[in-house]
């Protein structure tokens, strides 16, 4: 009876820290869309710097919860509690690789986002991007670290693809005539590295393939709109009748 109770109690702590787990990746997901909505008004703000400034804190703020989560599993096997956590990390790079292109034109790396996440308490809980140190060392000096995994960035960058076609279709609405290039050129870059991964990735990553090529699709048809008709449609009416191409785009797939 000693014995079953102890197991009952550690199901019991093990359950409870997978609910906390839960709880967390929403919040972290809930913070991650707001962010990323308001990058999105970038393409009309007159100001970029201040909803990039922004977009920071934002993000500053969904750190501190994947502080909370690094925390939760301090001394536990991530891979145990990765199902709890996985929506908001895939959400989490959705919106540092969104932020990041806008600035710089191109894909934040793996790398980068877990130099993000390495936190400590001597500035009260603010990241640590300076020193990355062993798990030992973490320990001595009160850090704490998540990481990104493979799947979870795979699964982030492919879901940014969507929303830089909505990007594009919106930057052209209000006449932004060079985005939908660099969106598209960007691209096909993200779509043959997900090509050369084909079925031999993980079975998620498969899926989200299909949409990449749809975002794709879409935004090569509004660079060859612009290229062939863009002289004949006046800038107001752009936002129309790639709209309705869209729509026709989607019929097309829908049937076949």
């Amino acid at each position: 009876m000693l014995a079953f109770k102890s197991f009952q109690q550690e199901l019991d702590a093990r359950h409870d820290k997978y609910e906390r787990l839960v709880k967390l990746s929403r919040d972290i997901t809930v913070e991650s869309k707001r962010t990323i909505f308001l990058l999105h008004r970038i393409t009309s703000a007159p100001y970029m710097d201040e909803i990039l400034t922004e977009a920071e804190i934002k993000l500053d703020g969904v750190r501190q919860k994947i502080l909370q989560v690094a925390q939760e599993l301090s001394g536990e096997d991530m891979h145990q509690f990765h199902r709890a956590i996985t929506t908001g990390l895939q959400e989490y790079v959705e919106a540092v690789s969104f932020q990041h292109f806008i600035k710089t034109r191109s894909l934040i790396s793996m790398d980068e986002i877990n130099k993000q996440l390495i936190f400590s308490t001597e500035d009260n809980g603010k990241e640590n991007k300076t020193q990355p140190s062993s798990d030992a060392q973490d320990k001595q000096c009160g850090t704490w670290r998540l990481k990104i995994t493979p799947v979870d960035y795979l699964l982030g960058v492919a879901d940014l693809t969507g929303e830089l076609m909505r990007m594009c279709i919106n930057s052209v609405g209000n006449g932004d005539i060079d985005t939908p290039f660099e969106v598209s050129q960007f691209l096909r870059q993200v779509y043959d590295g997900f090509s050369f991964i084909g079925n031999t990735g993980p079975y998620e990553v498969s899926k989200k393939l299909y949409t990449l090529k749809q975002s794709l699709a879409k935004v090569e048809n509004a660079c060859y709109a612009l290229k062939v008709r863009g002289s004949e449609i006046p800038k107001h009416m752009l936002a129309d009748v790639f709209s309705v191409k869209t729509e026709m785009i989607d019929q097309e797939e829908g049937i076949s």
